[in-house]
């Protein structure tokens, strides 16, 4: 059995984790701004679970993580400052804890649902944008701090980080609705638009066999997506091409399972 901890910027998901793969209980609570509320609501939420014995555990935060301390390092959305959230979960939970960006755990969760590619790139579009890149079922070292959302860009004549005129906070500060309203086709293809200027970017850079849209704006990848490939391809040249872009499987849950998929990797048994 494996624990695994969602912080986010609004809520707080913490879910068991069979060795089969399937969520036995889970508890939900607001994410507290005070950090030492958050470590009695964790408390809490290990005291009500029927099944206490853990193998292992992993936790995904926003922002830097200290990888060699594990320790969440200003988390934009609860601003903590520089605490150790590995070892207090571990603690709380009485197992090994494995601690990660949230965006590499939700990356690591879809990733794995695709095992046919050998490098996968995801993006988490919601109040901001997020990146995580795994390579043959692993999280990739060399981008662990990524934070693709701040790259910049041009856009209406000046440069601009990709997250502030694409994110689904530039979606409803420029069209005064949130995605689940718009039905304009126009307005659709414009937020293909702006999201394709960053994912190309990426695909450049980086490669990649597969790309996973995730996050809120994920899961209206289906009023978009036609328009995405376009903007992609019109960019495609024969050194750079466009891979195959889907939508997450499981948006709501990526960063529970890719908590779970990353304590097994690393405290599991050799033979699972």
């Amino acid at each position: 059995m494996y624990i695994t901890v969602d912080i986010g910027g609004t809520k707080t998901l913490v879910a068991t984790v069979g060795d089969d793969g399937i969520i036995k209980e889970q508890h939900r609570f607001p994410t507290d701004r005070d950090y030492a509320m958050l470590l009695e609501h964790l408390r809490q939420a290990a005291e009500g679970f029927a099944n206490k014995d853990f193998q292992g555990g992993g936790v995904g935060v926003p922002g830097h993580i200290d990888y060699d301390n594990g320790v969440s390092i200003n988390s934009p959305h609860v601003k903590w400052g520089h605490v150790p959230l590995r070892d207090d979960c571990a603690k709380i939970f009485g197992c090994p804890f494995v601690i990660d960006n949230d965006a590499n755990m939700a990356a690591l969760s879809e990733a794995m649902l695709h095992k046919d590619k050998g490098t996968v790139l995801y993006f988490t579009v919601s109040t901001g944008i997020g990146t995580g890149l795994v390579r043959n079922q692993h999280i990739d070292p060399a981008l662990l701090k990524s934070e693709g959302g701040h790259i910049v860009l041009p856009y209406k004549s000046q440069l601009m980080d990709w997250e502030d005129f694409a994110s689904g906070k530039a979606i409803y500060e420029r069209y005064g609705k949130k995605a689940a309203e718009i039905t304009d086709e126009d307005d659709w293809r414009d937020i293909a638009h702006n999201l394709a200027l960053g994912f190309f970017a990426h695909i450049a850079i980086l490669q990649p066999d597969l790309i996973i849209v995730g996050g809120s704006i994920g899961t209206h990848f289906s009023h978009y997506s036609q328009y995405l490939m376009e903007e992609l391809k019109r960019y495609e040249i024969p050194i750079v091409p466009i891979p195959e872009v889907v939508e997450a499987q499981r948006p709501e849950q990526a960063v529970i399972f890719g908590c779970y998929d990353a304590a097994r990797q690393r405290f599991g048994n050799s033979d699972e």
